[in-house]
């Protein structure tokens, strides 16, 4: 049996309160419209059901609760009124109301346990570039590994309370932004001449569009983590300089490349990484390079 995306424990809660409002619906008195109130604002209030909606945080869950709160409130007012059916008839809408609340409190449950797989399947991701990074740094006899990976943990502790405080799209956010980082490092630790020279490219363009897809990371590094860094304030200057300069170095190796001149352009490339790199030092985020 499928208890369509919400926890067995939590449906036999709303089972058993809507069993009890079935139940004394079959009949009008006054005290049984009295014990079916109490119910109702128990399966609203204080049941497991509404537990799941608060710990959800689904707005259209929540939403709903609000919709069965303001029909429970006119059933109190028809039954003060002495209308015991229409109290009973709003009853019944709350209880419905609650159920369509639970479901989607249940979908978004579904849906925080595969973000949250996905966040652990990334941080593991993270953990084995990191190893990569540092066996690379020794190989390379990079001094500024341990620099690097006090960056990276200072992220990844950040990520993480965020992520055990519920806040799980910031989380993954900054998870994502330091595994960009990690991956940049590896190829600043692997890149230059040491690299192009290990991996044989075929003809000068071959080897023209790996620098094209370098400079693309680096720029996204830009947008990425200087608008974080800044918080949406602008580079100061020497940091735009350098900016400036890469885009323009940009812009002059696609202009060589476009004639051809495919040896020339790399080496404007990576002139235009260079100034990245340097704009992101600058902002005060260190990669390797």
């Amino acid at each position: 049996m499928k208890f369509c995306g919400f926890c067995p424990r939590v449906w036999l809660s709303v089972v058993v309160h809507v069993g009890m409002a079935c139940t004394l619906l079959v009949t009008n008195s006054y005290a049984q419209t009295e014990n079916l109130l109490q119910s109702v604002v128990k399966l609203i209030e204080s049941s497991s059901a509404a537990q799941q909606i608060e710990t959800s945080a689904n707005p259209e869950a929540i939403a709903r609760r609000e919709d069965a709160r303001v029909l429970y409130r006119q059933a109190v007012v028809a039954d003060q009124k002495g209308d015991i059916e229409s109290a009973e008839q709003f009853l019944q809408q709350a209880t419905q109301t609650m159920f369509e609340a639970v479901r989607m409190a249940g979908k978004d449950e579904v849906n925080g346990e595969k973000i949250r797989k996905d966040f652990a399947l990334r941080m593991q991701s993270v953990e084995a570039l990191m190893q990569a990074h540092q066996r690379i740094s020794v190989e390379k006899k990079n001094g500024d590994a341990d620099q690097f990976k006090q960056d990276i943990d200072l992220k990844l502790q950040r990520a993480q309370s965020l992520h055990d405080s519920g806040q799980l799209a910031q989380a993954r956010e900054i998870l994502d932004e330091v595994y960009v980082i990690a991956k940049t490092g590896i190829e600043e630790l692997r890149g230059g001449d040491t690299l192009v020279r290990s991996l044989n490219f075929a003809t000068k363009e071959e080897e023209y569009r790996y620098e094209l897809d370098r400079n693309d990371t680096h720029e996204m590094l830009i947008t990425v983590l200087l608008q974080d860094k800044m918080e949406g304030q602008k580079p100061n200057p020497m940091t735009q300089e350098f900016i400036d300069k890469a885009t323009n170095l940009r812009s002059q190796a696609e202009k060589e490349a476009s004639t051809g001149n495919y040896a020339t352009a790399i080496k404007t490339l990576e002139d235009s990484t260079r100034q990245l790199v340097r704009a992101i030092r600058g902002a005060g985020i260190y990669i390797p390079g």
